[in-house]
């Protein structure tokens, strides 16, 4: 979302193909195969995630999977953050029974963002039980709440939910140099130069614009029982490789073993 392919019109990439596209490279430096899917869909929350998402994730038989949810829950005024953990950390479990390695992503910091400052307690606590789920069964984690960078508004689109091509590309190095590898970490974690200060008549008519071009459909479905993402299917359903020859993404099944 809010990362625009510059090769394929209508298509998003994001932090994930671009986590992926850089593990394809060091991939192939080693002569390792490599296969990628992205399974996840825009406003599921976390019941979709470590459910449908999982069982297929786990039928590809993978190495490295990456999950993160609970974002979508968390929006949600009845919120168990509790409950959340317990069924993450029963997915976390389940994965690592099968020996696939597993990266986690916190929620970043909601300090400075505004009306969604109200939900900093929930996304501490949750950050808290995502590394204390990692620490028990050994896994990677994307530590968003503490990039200080993410808490420009400049790095999130219109919608304040999703980040943009800039905060996507940044997000992707955080996770490879959660994952243990080399990057420059100046290069994602510096913040943007600062910005000239909004009058507060320009600060007022952004939350006015967003309200009615954002918040009030996000309300509207909420009331239908309707989600964005109910007529919308993951990207890469399929583990495939990377990139073809031509360079551009495919869904090709890898073979077995």
């Amino acid at each position: 979302m809010s990362d625009p392919d510059p090769h394929r019109p209508g298509a998003f990439v994001g932090w994930a193909d671009r986590l992926a596209q850089q593990l394809d490279v060091l991939a192939e430096r080693e002569h390792l195969p490599f296969g990628y899917a992205n399974l996840a869909v825009r406003g599921r929350k976390l019941d979709d995630v470590v459910g449908p998402q999982l069982d297929t994730a786990l039928s590809m038989q993978p190495d490295l999977v990456s999950m993160v949810g609970g974002g979508n829950d968390l929006l949600r005024p009845t919120a168990d953050v509790d409950a959340l953990a317990a069924r993450l950390e029963d997915a976390v479990v389940r994965i690592r029974r099968t020996g696939a390695d597993v990266l986690l992503a916190t929620p970043t910091d909601t300090r400075d963002a505004g009306l969604f400052k109200a939900l900093r307690g929930r996304h501490a606590a949750h950050a808290a039980n995502v590394f204390t789920i990692a620490q028990r069964h050994r896994c990677f984690v994307l530590n968003l709440w503490g990039m200080a960078a993410l808490r420009d508004w400049r790095m999130w689109a219109d919608d304040r939910i999703h980040l943009t091509t800039e905060g996507h590309r940044r997000v992707a190095l955080a996770a490879l140099t959660a994952l243990g590898h080399d990057t420059d970490v100046a290069d994602w974690t510096t913040p943007l130069p600062p910005a000239s200060r909004a009058t507060r008549a320009e600060i007022l008519r952004g939350h006015a614009d967003w309200a009615r071009t954002h918040a009030a459909p996000w309300v509207q479905r909420r009331l239908r029982g309707t989600s964005s993402g109910d007529d919308v299917d993951a990207k890469r359903p399929s583990l495939g490789h990377f990139r073809d020859p031509a360079g551009e993404p495919t869904h090709q099944r890898l073979p077995e073993g």
